[in-house]
């Protein structure tokens, strides 16, 4: 649950939804993007859109970013392979000092050289604490950054930092541009100038992004000329523009997806993710905060059912924020479903049941309140199962839906059905949505204000370590203590699903994290794509 990144994006109050479906008439292209069915363009539908399009302030911090490169990228396996780096750079032995050769001949868009010193710019800038980047603490290792000439970059580290070669798939801004304007305002916001394969058309906020193919880019011209990135909040408007061919392709909930499997035209992917779907628990709030609550509804909810009929089996259980079937998993930290086991908890606990079945202790009567974000409907239906779970143990779980600048401003108090994931490394994920120095930011960091000393050390101990078996132990105890002390409920992970139409051949997906639609999905190599003759 990274910042930004656990929220998603804000959601269609019940007009905005009547207005995206309206637009649903008009064709998104405008000013050179795809029209739909078009062979040397696509149009595709998502739910979120970014809130900035500057790499400082946390664009393209994992990569794939469109208008922009990192010095390295992912290739289909998610493996590091060299983008703006000539090669993968070379480590020193005390893991302290990163070296990388820069790829000759790469302009920004804008036809100006890319160099040394892009990279020390977009790293100091995203560390200056005069910069409103939320993410920070993802590059907390990092000492200092130096060019060498044009085409070499020095990073030095304070601690060896197993992963950092990940966080230099961070995207690369233009000093020559970014340094003339006020970094948190300025147009590079709005307006960015990359080295990546598309450069920007027009971004119509809460409706579309178009881009086109750049001329300049080092690795070649797209084939697929003219790409949009049709921003649909709601699931099923989504479902209807594809359907109506407005949409060549879309990121849809599974049961949606599974309304166009006998679609010849169509093609459905299926990605696996570290994507999960958890209820925040509020330490603010006296019920939500109260341990043994905690400890009855991690049991009392039934994972396996929300996997069958919400995720129609496009998941697995969620037990904390690594899925089960990763390397960093620690076995024996599941939880069954055990109402008996959640009731025995809560009467222990004194949490005694009323009359109309929910439970109260001095004076505080067991309920408060779940927000899910308007139009999600997997959000929805995962926070109803999880109240109706809740209330057979014996707690009222409130449901409502509002858009994020209503549920914000209560996170503190009220519960939250949120979602979060990073598939590169555990740090990235758990340091900054479980330490307790994010306590009391009511932001995207430690939704819930958790604090716990024994997970704050070994998060410490996870991150400023080289050593593998070091840092495994380490994540191990975070999972063993977040099932004694589980400042969350985790749910599912969820596996993205796409539909696509049959025009480009055949496409593929990487394993992906919480952020979908955008930078991954099937498109996440669009500039890779030949359409069908």
């Amino acid at each position: 649950m990274r910042a930004a990144a656990i929220r998603g994006a804000g959601a269609l109050a019940a007009t905005a939804v009547l207005a995206v479906a309206a637009s649903a008439c008009s064709a998104p292209a405008e000013g050179g993007s795809g029209i739909a069915g078009a062979g040397d363009s696509a149009v595709v539908g998502i739910a979120y859109e970014p809130d900035t399009l500057s790499p400082l302030l946390g664009y393209g911090k994992d990569g794939n970013a469109k208008v922009y490169d990192g010095l390295l990228t992912h290739d289909a396996d998610m493996k590091l392979k060299p983008a703006l780096a000539a090669e993968l750079p070379k480590k020193s032995a005390d893991g302290l000092t990163y070296t990388f050769k820069l790829r000759d001949g790469v302009e920004f868009s804008d036809g100006k050289p890319f160099t040394a010193k892009d990279v020390v710019y977009t790293y100091e800038t995203i560390l200056d604490e005069k910069t409103n980047n939320a993410y920070k603490s993802e590059l907390d290792a990092l000492k200092s950054v130096e060019a060498k000439g044009d085409d070499e970059v020095v990073f030095t580290l304070k601690y060896p930092y197993a992963p950092f070669a990940e966080r230099t798939v961070q995207a690369i801004a233009p000093e020559h541009i970014g340094a003339e304007q006020d970094v948190n305002t300025g147009d590079l916001t709005t307006k960015p100038v990359g080295t990546g394969p598309y450069t920007l058309v027009k971004w119509s906020k809460g409706e579309k992004l178009t881009f086109k193919a750049n001329p300049r880019y080092w690795g070649g011209e797209p084939k697929v000329k003219n790409f949009t990135m049709a921003v649909i909040k709601d699931d099923d408007v989504r479902a209807t523009r594809l359907r109506s061919g407005d949409l060549d392709g879309a990121i849809l909930p599974p049961n949606l997806a599974e309304t166009f499997k006998n679609d010849s035209g169509r093609k459905t992917y299926e990605a696996t993710s570290f994507d999960y779907r958890v209820v925040t628990l509020p330490t603010g709030n006296k019920v939500a905060g109260d341990t043994d609550i905690r400890r009855a509804l991690d049991v009392a909810v039934d994972r396996k059912a929300m996997v069958d009929a919400i995720l129609d089996g496009a998941g697995k259980e969620a037990y904390g924020p690594v899925p089960t079937d990763s390397e960093w998993f620690t076995k024996g930290t599941e939880r069954a479903h055990d109402l008996k086991r959640a009731e025995k908890i809560l009467d222990e606990a004194g949490w005694k049941k009323g009359s109309d079945g929910i439970r109260e202790k001095d004076g505080v009567r067991a309920s408060f309140p779940l927000w899910y974000v308007s139009g999600d409907k997997l959000r929805q239906d995962h926070a109803l199962a999880y109240a109706s779970d809740a209330k057979k143990a014996g707690v009222e779980i409130k449901v409502q839906a509002g858009t994020w600048e209503v549920i914000q401003p209560r996170m503190d108090r009220d519960a939250v059905l949120a979602g979060g994931g990073a598939p590169a490394d555990p740090d990235f994920d758990q340091y900054a949505m479980l330490h307790s120095k994010f306590v009391g930011g009511n932001d995207f960091n430690n939704m819930g204000d958790y604090d716990n000393p024994a997970v704050d050390k070994a998060l410490k101990e996870g991150r400023t370590t080289d050593d593998a078996a070091g840092r495994k132990a380490a994540y191990d105890t975070v999972q063993r203590e977040l099932v004694k002390d589980p400042g969350y409920t985790f749910l599912t992970h969820i596996d993205h699903v796409y539909v696509v139409n049959d025009t480009f051949g055949q496409l593929s997906t990487q394993v992906e994290p919480h952020d979908h639609g955008f930078a991954t999905g099937p498109w996440w190599n669009v500039e890779d794509w030949q359409p069908k003759k």
